[in-house]
């Protein structure tokens, strides 16, 4: 009968949860009482009622539905959290019914065991139905303790239980739903809320001997009520509705100042001072460039720049083929300058014994290759390197990260080694490359908004002859078309941008923009680049790097001159926190060399500075190695000559 009543109760709250509807201005605070049927279940062991009175054998299941009655307060301030206060009389008593003892009597004990409970508990709610669930401790004080005795062929006997425990702290959870039962326009809220709570067993041991507990399952209703204050009513709109404004998208187009086919570059590359290892093996990864004595014996890192054609419009191969010489380079400058030392400190996440393993093994490269006295290298392990990328905390992407914290770190004061431009990077390496289809050479387009509101947009590019092409569709807020792609064979050229678009809404968008374009001679331009390499998830680096823009960098940059600054990101994380991660980047770089030409009397400087977050399109390296992330994670600076 008791489960049935436990079994209704349950379907009328969530039957309620699905068709009754809400009132919308509920009151913030609710006073009233409640009353309810404790069903509980004893458990445990039963024997000694208490000194005079013992059971010929221990009693084990008992079951009793007692009365339990509260006063009530709750406060609401919102629909979806809350607090509730129950004071109570909490009924716990049960009795164990016809038990045959060894005697091959009948034994049955009725207990009658009450409290008075006080209940806070927290209350979560729904912003659309009245369902409500809560939970909370519980603490109680006992004031009955009674029990009646029968035994067949022996005088029944009543008494108190012996060895009460004067107070209990335990807890529950449960569910209810409030009817509001009062009229719309009434200005005191009246809810009928039936509900449905369970106290397990925690806690609620009544006595200090043997093991009795008790396990309850309440099943009631409560009355409640509430101060409305009515909200001012408003006359009806005599006029038609305006409907909500569509936003006012903008489009942004970016032209080059001239249209470059190739540019030679000449690249200070940031030498990372970490050697990443696979997992599970302490030998050198065969990605990274490894030499035999004889080789190490005529070694040079100028050997390293030598003239590349990109194979991306920004970077390409050639560059990690320079950092995955790092133990050459070192192994080079180490011999070339015999007071440097360094420590590597290797790390893994199963242990900093297996972290010592792979910077034992770089240790012996350096001594056996490059012949490296050993006192001069110092090994140590971890279970993480000093400036970790797994945090703690994180939640997405962990393999890529865990991965990233598999390595070794090359540290050392040595200046021959090691320069400081914010991030403790090895010395840097110079490189001269040409760069096919450079990135200042882009038309961008910006549409603001573009990811979040449109489903997609695409663009109309006119010249003067009526001759159109078509690019798209996009759905990134800013979009990258090579210059030379538009001018084709032509030198120069006006053009009309139409941009169209679909709105997640259906509506269509239409904005134009000019642009008039130049191809530039066929002379090859020799532009200087310089890079700075973020930490994981580092925005707010740049400050490090300030003696680094303004000492090294800004002294290049002529009256004239054209700088490009572009931030980047790896794929770790959020794409749309990613593009604010770069263009945050890129913006403070350019405010850094802003201020150091200013102090130098140098004001017309042109500057193209954007963020690409994480776009495959224009990402330096790809993202699949922890190296290509971590090159990934940078701010270029290229300075462009004045013609």
């Amino acid at each position: 009968m008791m489960q049935k009543l436990t079994i209704c109760t349950l379907l009328v709250v969530f039957a309620a949860a699905i068709t009754a509807k809400a009132q919308t201005t509920p009151p913030t605070w609710w006073f009233g009482v409640s009353g309810a049927a404790n069903l509980n279940f004893y458990d445990g062991t039963t024997q000694t009622l208490n000194n005079s009175v013992i059971a010929p054998t221990a009693l084990h299941k008992g079951f009793g539905a007692r009365p339990y009655g509260s006063v009530l307060m709750e406060y609401r301030p919102g629909r979806v959290w809350g607090f509730m206060l129950n004071v109570a009389y909490d009924g716990r008593g049960a009795q164990y019914d016809n038990v045959i003892a060894p005697c091959n009597c009948l034994v049955t004990l009725k207990a009658d065991i009450d409290y008075v409970a006080i209940e806070p508990s927290l209350r979560l709610g729904f912003q659309k139905n009245n369902l409500y669930f809560f939970a909370g401790p519980r603490l109680a004080f006992n004031i009955t303790d009674k029990f009646f005795y029968t035994q067949v062929r022996q005088p029944n006997a009543a008494g108190n239980f012996s060895d009460m425990k004067s107070t209990q702290f335990s807890g529950q959870v449960g569910m209810g739903y409030d009817f509001i039962v009062s009229a719309p326009a009434s200005t005191t809220m009246v809810s009928l809320s039936p509900f449905v709570s369970y106290q397990p067993y925690f806690g609620q041991e009544p006595r200090r001997i043997e093991s009795l507990s008790i396990t309850t399952v309440r099943v009631g209703i409560a009355l409640k009520f509430g101060k409305v204050h009515k909200a001012k009513t408003e006359p009806a709109p005599t006029a038609t509705a305006v409907p909500a404004p569509v936003h006012d998208f903008t489009l942004v187009v970016n032209a080059p100042k001239g249209v470059a086919a190739k540019r030679q570059v000449s690249e200070t590359l940031p030498l990372l001072n970490v050697v990443f290892f696979d997992e599970g093996s302490a030998g050198i990864p065969a990605r990274y460039v490894v030499l035999t004595a004889d080789q190490a014996t005529g070694f040079k890192e100028e050997q390293l720049q030598n003239q590349q054609t990109d194979t991306k419009s920004i970077r390409s191969a050639g560059q990690l083929n320079v950092y995955y010489n790092v133990l050459n380079i070192l192994g080079a400058r180490m011999r070339a300058n015999p007071a440097t030392t360094i420590t590597l400190e290797g790390a893994s996440a199963k242990g900093p014994q297996e972290g010592k393993e792979n910077a034992a093994a770089v240790k012996t490269y350096l001594v056996t290759v490059f012949g490296i006295d050993g006192s001069r290298i110092s090994i140590q392990g971890s279970h993480k390197p000093g400036i970790p990328s797994e945090q703690k905390g994180a939640t997405k992407d962990i393999a890529l990260l865990h991965a990233e914290d598999n390595r070794v770190d090359i540290e050392t004061s040595s200046p021959e080694l090691l320069i400081e431009v914010g991030g403790g990077m090895m010395k840097p390496v110079r490189i001269d490359a040409m760069q096919v289809n450079p990135m200042d050479s882009e038309v961008v387009l910006k549409v603001d908004s573009a990811k979040q509101l449109l489903k997609s947009w695409s663009v109309d590019v006119t010249d003067s002859a009526g001759v159109v092409q078509h690019y798209g569709p996009y759905t990134d807020d800013q979009q990258g078309i090579p210059g030379k792609i538009i001018l084709g064979t032509r030198q120069q050229g006006d053009y009309k941008v139409v941009m169209l678009a679909e709105t997640n809404s259906g509506v269509t968008v239409k904005r134009e923009s000019m642009v008039h374009l130049v191809k530039e001679d066929n002379s090859v331009e020799v532009g200087l680049r310089y890079s700075i390499v973020f930490d994981f998830d580092k925005a707010k680096t740049i400050a490090a790097y300030d003696k680094f823009l303004t000492d090294i960098v800004a002294p290049l940059i002529a009256d004239g001159a054209t700088v490009i600054i572009h931030g980047h990101t790896d794929i770790i994380g959020d794409e749309a926190y990613n593009q604010k991660l770069s263009e945050s980047r890129a913006q403070q770089t350019q405010a850094v060399i802003e201020n150091a030409l200013r102090s130098r009397g140098i004001k017309n400087v042109r500057y193209e500075t954007l963020g690409f977050g994480e776009d495959a399109n224009h990402s330096p390296f790809d993202n699949d190695l922890p190296e290509q992330r971590f090159y990934n994670r940078t701010v270029i600076i290229d300075i462009v000559p004045v013609k």
